[in-house]
């Protein structure tokens, strides 16, 4: 009998250093490994710029959880939306084609009003609009179903570009 081994869960981030915890892939789940990398710089952006592989990670990680949480509605109503004009490059870069593909679906929704910033776009999905709302469903549905894993993806990103992630 072979028995699964259950990857353990990284709570939090607790100081470990890029390579530290890129050596945790044999022991730790990756999509918590890349929640710690999120963690960590969510820390150090309070106080230093970030190299572009650092923005890719808040910003790539900050779409999964909003569309995870609320669709892609979700994703522009919050905090996020102020990556809404380099989501599909980050996305892009760390490797989920399809997933650029229907983001940029999503935020060619937006018009003009995507590069008015995180306000303008609040008060715009605000206004009933339902064919605005049934094609915002549709890229959330066709997120859903891409079968990118694009915590995987971010991972290999993490690793190829480690050099570039500097961790407070």
């Amino acid at each position: 009998l072979h028995r699964r081994h259950i990857m353990d869960f990284l709570p939090q981030w607790s100081g470990e250093g890029t390579d530290a915890l890129i050596a945790l892939e044999a022991t730790h789940r990756i999509d918590s490994l890349v929640l710690a990398f999120e963690q960590a710089l969510q820390q150090k952006a309070e106080s230093a710029s970030l190299s572009e592989a650092e923005r890719d990670i808040l910003i790539v990680e900050a779409l999964e959880r909003e569309v995870n949480n609320g669709g892609y509605r979700q994703f522009f109503i919050s905090t996020a939306a102020e990556h809404v004009g380099i989501a599909v490059a980050a996305l892009t870069r760390i490797g989920c084609p399809a997933t650029a593909d229907i983001t940029a679906r999503a935020i060619a929704e937006l018009g003009d009003v995507a590069a008015s910033g995180p306000d303008a776009i609040a008060v715009w999905l605000l206004r009933d609009d339902e064919a605005r709302d049934r094609r915002l469903s549709a890229c959330d549905a066709a997120y859903y179903a891409s079968g990118e894993d694009i915590a995987g993806q971010l991972f290999a990103y993490i690793k190829r570009n480690h050099s570039a992630i500097q961790l407070p």
